[in-house]
């Protein structure tokens, strides 16, 4: 079936299933919105105790879904791979320690013996909501803004700045980026308590959170979309040649009417779901808000790369930057992992399948002090 693809239509294919993976990431990411109220929303330790054993069922969804998300695209795009790991090494490994640190903290914090004590492990769930949340969210804004790094004719990259990366935290539209969806995986958080815990402190104060939460992120939210569609974007031709494009992601939208579409049908389900939560006192703002940031992030990353469009700038040398045709695998590697590909909806099942299994019933402090269960 793939082998009758034209060479293009893979790559464009792959880089609609990387950024699927990308908007399955950033949604499964409450996870880590929900560690950073672990300090503050709780009244006591029964409650922090419940936030982070419901947060425990699903942290290695999102853990998965980050190894696949970088898998499938340093696989399908490998010089992606050599150009961003090989030289904004600096800000990656402070992403992977912060989530290596994640793993750690579920595993031994309610070990017995427990030499660093439970508050360490708890800093460390912290430290991966939040520095790790807005480190990831500063690198993606990079595809809109670039990097700078030059390419030469055997395809090897050097790197122009000794920071390494963490230059992109100088750029004030890449930590907005950081900021947005640090902050919306806030109000996930706070969403999927509702939908999990039955405890009405902690419902109560988690709508609260999404209301002050909201209140930052939808302003940040709304400068990020604007600057963006009124921004210079990185254009190639058939002959491979990279020029600025004024409004280019604008055009993009209004050149892909499907991804504008999807786009607004996004933002709207994500306000909906944050007025179900403060407005409508329901348990289930959580799917609006998941299906609507899926929709929303999907539809940024798909413009961030289709229609002739760099996904990683050189701002050192234009020529430089990244797209899906000069960065791909070779037409065989990409055909062959196409086929694995269609694996990916059964993954989304999956997911579904132990989101349902685990969320048949709200965890209440009687499930803590169940035997059978594994306690985080």
């Amino acid at each position: 079936m793939f082998e009758t693809f034209d060479y293009i239509t893979l790559q464009q294919y792959w880089w609609i299933i990387v950024s699927l993976l990308g908007a399955l990431l950033v949604f499964l990411m409450f996870v880590q919105g929900g560690q950073t109220l672990i300090f503050s929303l709780p009244k006591d330790e029964e409650e922090k105790n419940l936030i982070i054993n419901t947060l425990g069922r699903k942290w290695e969804l999102t853990f998965t879904t980050l190894v696949t998300f970088g898998g499938a695209a340093f696989a399908s795009f490998p010089l992606f791979y050599s150009t961003s790991f090989g030289g904004a090494y600096w800000v990656w490994v402070a992403i992977l320690f912060c989530f290596i640190i994640q793993a750690v903290s579920y595993e031994y914090r309610s070990k017995p013996n427990n030499f660093l004590g439970k508050k360490t492990y708890e800093m460390f769930l912290f430290i991966n909501g939040s520095i790790g949340v807005i480190l990831l969210g500063t690198a993606i804004g990079t595809f809109f803004t670039g990097s700078e790094f030059y390419i030469n004719e055997y395809n090897q990259s050097f790197w122009q700045t000794k920071s390494r990366g963490l230059e992109a935290a100088l750029n004030l539209n890449n930590v907005v980026l950081g900021l947005v969806v640090f902050f919306l995986v806030r109000i996930l958080g706070a969403m999927y308590f509702i939908n999990s815990i039955k405890n009405d402190s902690i419902a109560l104060k988690a709508r609260n959170v999404i209301k002050t939460n909201s209140l930052v992120f939808i302003p940040l939210f709304l400068y990020f979309v604007i600057q963006l569609l009124l921004r210079e974007g990185y254009h190639y031709n058939e002959a491979s040649i990279v020029s600025l494009v004024k409004y280019k992601y604008l055009n993009n939208l209004l050149e892909m009417p499907i991804i504008l579409v999807l786009f607004l049908i996004g933002v709207v389900l994500v306000l909906f779901g944050i007025y179900k939560a403060i407005l409508k006192n329901t348990t289930n703002p959580i799917w609006f808000g998941g299906i609507g940031t899926i929709l929303t992030v999907f539809s940024l990353l798909l413009i961030a790369g289709l229609n002739n469009t760099c996904f990683y700038p050189s701002s050192y040398n234009i020529q430089s930057s990244l797209n899906i045709v000069n960065a791909s695998s070779s037409r065989y590697t990409l055909t062959a992992m196409s086929y694995v590909s269609l694996l990916v909806p059964f993954v989304v099942a999956y997911i579904y399948y132990v989101w349902l299994a685990m969320n048949k019933k709200q965890i209440d402090k009687n499930d803590l002090n169940d035997k059978d269960s594994h306690i985080y």
